[in-house]
């Protein structure tokens, strides 16, 4: 068996796909969105496939070396996503060409049905934002969700006046007055604070309890992010934005956070993302996969989530469930989605809806990512 083609597709926003085919029947798919960035993963799997086509796809981990290794400028998140989407493709080539699903592959399941948390939020106090969060945080409900992820909302500067920190923590406590002690809740904080007013907004809602606070700092300074976690009285996370075991070589050796959210597709792959969660299990920290993208992506989030001991539950979206992409969505049944059983990834794409091309939305510039005055905001 060969790879014979590497096709591209963007068949609606923040989801691009890569399709490998082979001069068999078998295909396989994978996710390259990389937000921000879309031309340039497009540049880097078409270089890519200059490599792979006439290579056997079963060989995974050699292609996965051969990409990461043999160029002299390593990693970096356009590669990264690249080289990601094409080894969740090759990982469905193989679990199709052996008939069993990739978890099968990867030494065996350890659980029987895969947790995942839904985002809900009460995004504002007025009598509207309120009905809109408790319509939407019903619906969730009667699908059996443990757990949910909101956010602060807005922008945050160096520091922001009590107003701003207390009207964050009223929506947060309201939110676990709603769900009861029985539901967790997790806060993103999407790496907008400064170490010294991420502490305090975390003292400001550690009264709720929240399951996690992630990405409370940017991820670049580990000892920044480890300030916050030892002077805040629950779990701390991070992970999405950093590449590679290397990249969280720090984080673990200096117990930076409780929890890491590696993204399958920005991480390296199935192959990486494995690797990643085995090494976070030596510190004893539990796995939280980051998936903010599509159906693709979580499907191949759900193999290694199968297989790792250390997963505590998996990030999901509403699109991310493949509606409208999908032959057949994943369904959550009580907070979980089953093991997948089917070979490969254990999905099929509809070819007719892959076909249509999304407009592409720029996630880059606009006047939301400025201050009053002027100066840049982060994301």
């Amino acid at each position: 068996m060969k790879i014979v083609a590497i096709e591209q597709f963007f068949p609606m926003p923040r989801v691009r796909l890569v399709k490998i085919v082979t001069d068999t029947e078998i295909t396989g798919w994978g996710e390259t969105t990389l937000e921000g960035k879309p031309q340039s993963v497009h540049a880097a799997v078409e270089e890519l496939a200059e490599y792979l086509v006439g290579k056997n796809p079963l060989q995974i981990e050699h292609h996965w070396q051969h990409i990461y290794r043999s160029a002299f400028f390593r990693g970096g998140n356009v590669l990264m996503t690249a080289l990601s989407g094409i080894d969740q493709a090759l990982w469905d080539i193989a679990g199709k060409y052996y008939g069993v699903p990739v978890h099968s592959l990867l030494g065996g399941a350890v659980r029987d049905r895969i947790r995942v948390y839904a985002h809900w939020g009460i995004g504002s106090l007025t009598d509207e934002g309120k009905a809109a969060a408790r319509a939407r945080l019903d619906m969730l409900m009667k699908q059996g969700y443990t757990a949910f992820k909101s956010g602060p909302g807005g922008k945050w500067r160096g520091h922001e006046p009590p107003a701003m920190i207390d009207e964050f923590a009223e929506r947060a406590f309201l939110m676990r007055e709603w769900v009861g002690p029985g539901v967790e809740l997790a806060f993103d904080f999407h790496g907008k604070m400064t170490p010294a007013l991420a502490i305090e907004v975390c003292h400001a809602i550690k009264g709720m309890r929240p399951m996690f606070v992630e990405e409370p700092v940017p991820q670049e300074n580990v000892d920044a992010l480890k300030q916050v976690s030892d002077h805040v009285p629950f779990p701390i996370a991070t992970g999405e934005r950093l590449l590679t075991r290397w990249g969280f070589r720090e984080v673990f050796e200096k117990h930076a956070v409780a929890y890491i959210q590696p993204d399958t597709s920005h991480s390296g792959g199935i192959t990486e993302l494995k690797k990643i969660a085995n090494m976070a299990e030596v510190y004893y920290m539990h796995i939280l996969p980051h998936c903010a993208i599509g159906p693709v992506a979580l499907s191949a989030s759900l193999q290694v989530d199968a297989v790792v001991p250390n997963f505590l539950a998996q990030e999901q979206i509403d699109q991310g469930l493949g509606a409208g992409l999908l032959k057949e969505s994943w369904k959550v049944k009580d907070g979980h989605i089953d093991l997948p059983d089917k070979p490969g990834l254990g999905f099929e794409i509809d070819e007719e809806r892959i076909r249509q091309t999304a407009v592409y939305q720029e996630e880059l510039g606009g006047e939301y990512f400025y201050e009053t005055d002027g100066s840049v905001a982060d994301w």
